[in-house]
């Protein structure tokens, strides 16, 4: 797998790349009905909904979408399993089909990606995507006890690895940790990527994205932008970023000071910005690309995308946005000790 990162950094060295865009947006353009998205697993509960068990029941839909965003430009084909492990999976009763699920969208992502390489000669990955789950380290879910927590960091873990290691076993390159709201859960999940590399004997490439929830620029575990880079550094992670949160310009400062101080690739996709009173995205791809035009102009960025409401033409248009600008070169801070709080704490000499 160090090949497929070194090839990658080569790549990123030459242009700005292109990842994909939403899943959930484009799946309910389909119109799937509860029968579709069960097919023949019937576990006792009400699978609409469960976008990642379509691997096995409409791979026909997640294979159309995949090869939607290789055609719209995606240099990164991201795998549909950010639910697809046995926290999330248990509101449907199908924790037991995780490593099927996993193994089958890895299938996919690989299968459309080589494809689309063999077709036109560039280099294509695909990234295994692992989501938050529905649990949080930090905080308790009972404001009557703050101590309490409805899971611990080595469940967590595990919970991670089953995932990572089928995604791997599936033909993933890389492992995405994405929409990180709480970064002790990142932790875990990083936990889990170093472990299952050691067990295969090879360094496992690893990209982190955070997602801030609210306008000053943390996550929910109340990590600034700064802080949550000092907790993750020791990773040495491919890509670090940002994802989903708001649009393009609310992202757009904390994209930069992220920018100013991550040695490394740096990856952001945003939301066509906010959805309106019925759940839809109303940002039009050649606003979403004028947003991601001027990021690559002031050399923000070395890998973009979309997050929630994008689709196969707002990723064509930070395709067309991004042509022609050079990559942002990875900053070079000062070697210094940075520990991390909410804020980062930073020892200098």
């Amino acid at each position: 797998m160090t090949h497929k990162a070194d090839l990658f950094r080569a790549e990123a060295a030459k242009r700005i790349l292109i990842t994909d865009g939403a899943f959930g947006t484009m799946i309910q353009n389909y119109g799937l009905d509860e029968a579709a998205y069960r097919g023949s697993y019937d576990t006792g509960f009400d699978q609409k909904g469960n976008n990642d068990l379509l691997a096995l029941t409409r791979p026909d839909v997640i294979d159309e979408i995949t090869r939607a965003y290789l055609g719209a430009g995606s240099d990164i084909a991201s795998t549909n399993t950010f639910n697809a492990n046995t926290i999330s999976q248990a509101d449907y009763g199908a924790e037991h089909l995780v490593r099927e699920m996993n193994l089958a969208a890895a299938g996919i992502a690989r299968k459309a990606a080589d494809e689309a390489q063999a077709a036109d000669g560039r280099p294509r990955f695909v990234a295994g995507a692992v989501g938050p789950t529905n649990k949080t380290l930090s905080l308790s879910p009972d404001v009557n006890d703050p101590g309490f927590r409805a899971i611990d960091f080595d469940t967590l873990k595990d919970v991670y690895r089953e995932q990572i290691d089928a995604l791997l076993d599936g033909g993933c390159d890389f492992i995405l940790i994405e929409t990180i709201f709480d970064t002790l859960n990142a932790k875990a999940g990083i936990m889990a990527v170093i472990e299952a590399g050691e067990a295969r004997g090879e360094a496992v490439p690893l990209m982190i994205s955070m997602t801030i929830t609210d306008m000053s620029g943390r996550n929910l575990s109340g990590h600034s932008v700064e802080a949550f880079w000092a907790a993750i550094r020791h990773a040495r992670p491919l890509t670090v970023g940002l994802n989903c949160s708001f649009g393009a310009p609310q992202l757009r400062p904390h994209v930069a000071s992220l920018s100013a101080l991550a040695d490394t690739l740096l990856m952001v996709y945003p939301n066509a910005g906010l959805p309106n009173d019925l759940g839809e995205y109303d940002e039009q791809p050649h606003t979403t690309g004028g947003f991601i035009a001027e990021w690559a102009a002031t050399g923000l960025i070395n890998v973009v995308g979309g997050c929630c409401g994008t689709t196969p033409g707002h990723i064509a248009a930070m395709a067309r946005a991004v042509a022609g600008h050079p990559p942002r070169k990875p900053a070079t801070p000062p070697v210094r000790m940075m520990l991390a709080g909410l804020e980062p704490f930073v020892i200098a000499a």
